[in-house]
């Protein structure tokens, strides 16, 4: 078994992030003093950087079956770690830093393709998952030591590799007195549920279905290209819900499962958007952007209340991750949940924006450590693993 020959108190990291909104690389540079569910962490630096518009559509080709091939999946697997290493530098050369001064690397990698549930019948399907961004060119570029690839750890012991942050979430927000659900609002919205005072074995997390992925979709095909995202949710705040198509929607399959659950871009992804389109097309496009985002809302409150609150005490939601800057859909998600308080991990003091890739260098840190650092509670794995593959420079 591999040991990490490091005998510092203190260790300094860039976590690598990017998620299933395809909107680009999020790179945080952290101190972590300690180890375990013990650490504490400072963020040092945050640096993000755009995929351009040929890029992201290029990615969503890869995330489609009926478009992506071979070709596309190995040349982008290299191109995304160049892509990478470039963001972990520039992230260094903005702090004032020089990367001699960094320990690891840690990398989320682009999610294309995750596939919790083999497919019946299909022998060759088997549960899995795929993130490119190979490893070996970040470690190369940056001459740093990389930690990524952590899903499949946990889909061979029998999880579903995701979700992944629980174990940052349980590290940064446990609260003595108050239960806490951790809810991150990216392409995928995904939930952390921390009773008070609570250990590892006492977290429910999952996936609670679409984030900004389906709203994002339609905002880019409702402005012809122009805008990639609702900025403040300030279209959807110009619309009227469509009431009848929202309940409509709020009947997919995926939302009457129970935990362990995860879905994606397979579920919510382009397809998805083009059959809501279709559907709403009488309607105004501010309607059919407040339509959408109110799905967002009611299945995150849904979740809480269905899945989570008969289960543990619920004080606070604290949003993170693009949708945290959404006004409109903050304001729905309380007024659906009067009875608790919705706040954002940044008036918390960690940012909304850094949160998931300053968890994945907490995760790589474990793994270096040899340290489990999957949930089993929220992934279904059969037992605690150790997450995450090593490149050396």
């Amino acid at each position: 078994m591999f040991q990490w020959k490091n005998d510092k108190t203190v260790v300094t990291a860039v976590g690598l992030m990017s998620g299933t909104s395809l909107d680009g690389v999020d790179a945080a540079i952290v101190q972590i003093e300690g180890s375990g569910l013990e650490s504490q962490v400072r963020l040092l630096h945050f640096y993000s950087k755009a995929y351009d518009d040929a890029l992201r559509s290029t990615l969503k080709e890869l995330c489609d079956p009926q478009r992506s091939n071979v070709q596309q999946v190995c040349g982008l697997n290299a191109y995304l770690g160049e892509l990478f290493a470039d963001a972990a530098l520039k992230a260094v050369e903005q702090a004032g830093m020089r990367m001699e001064e960094i320990d690891f690397i840690s990398s989320h990698g682009q999610t294309v393709w995750h596939m919790p549930e083999a497919v019946t019948g299909r022998p060759y399907l088997p549960s899995s998952t795929l993130q490119l961004g190979d490893l070996s060119v970040i470690a190369k570029r940056t001459g740093a030591m990389v930690v990524g690839d952590f899903r499949p750890a946990d889909m061979a012991v029998g999880g579903q590799g995701a979700p992944l942050v629980p174990y940052g979430d349980l590290v940064l927000f446990r609260h003595p007195e108050k239960g806490r659900v951790l809810q991150n609002i990216g392409g995928i919205g995904n939930c952390t549920v921390l009773p008070p005072n609570a250990e590892m074995h006492q977290l429910i997390a999952f996936d609670t279905g679409p984030g900004n992925m389906v709203i994002d979709s339609l905002v880019h095909a409702l402005s012809d290209g122009q805008l990639h995202y609702d900025e403040s949710g300030k279209w959807a705040a110009e619309g009227k819900v469509d009431e009848t198509l929202l309940q409509e929607l709020l009947t997919h399959p995926y939302f009457k499962l129970s935990p362990p659950k995860s879905t994606g871009r397979e579920l919510f992804g382009a397809e998805y958007a083009v059959a809501l389109l279709e559907r709403a097309s009488h309607q105004a496009p501010a309607n059919i952007i407040a339509t959408a985002t109110a799905f967002t809302a009611h299945t995150i409150a849904d979740a809480c209340r269905k899945l989570v609150m008969p289960r543990c005490q619920v004080d606070e939601v604290i949003v993170s991750g693009g949708g945290a800057h959404n006004k409109t859909l903050l304001s729905l998600l309380q007024s659906l949940l009067p009875e608790v308080g919705v706040t954002t991990a940044s008036a918390l003091g960690v940012s909304d924006d850094a949160k998931e890739a300053l968890i994945f260098a907490l995760l790589g840190h474990a793994c270096l450590l040899g340290r489990s650092n999957n949930v089993p509670a929220a992934t279904g794995a059969s037992c605690p693993t150790v997450m995450g593959k090593l490149a050396l420079p």
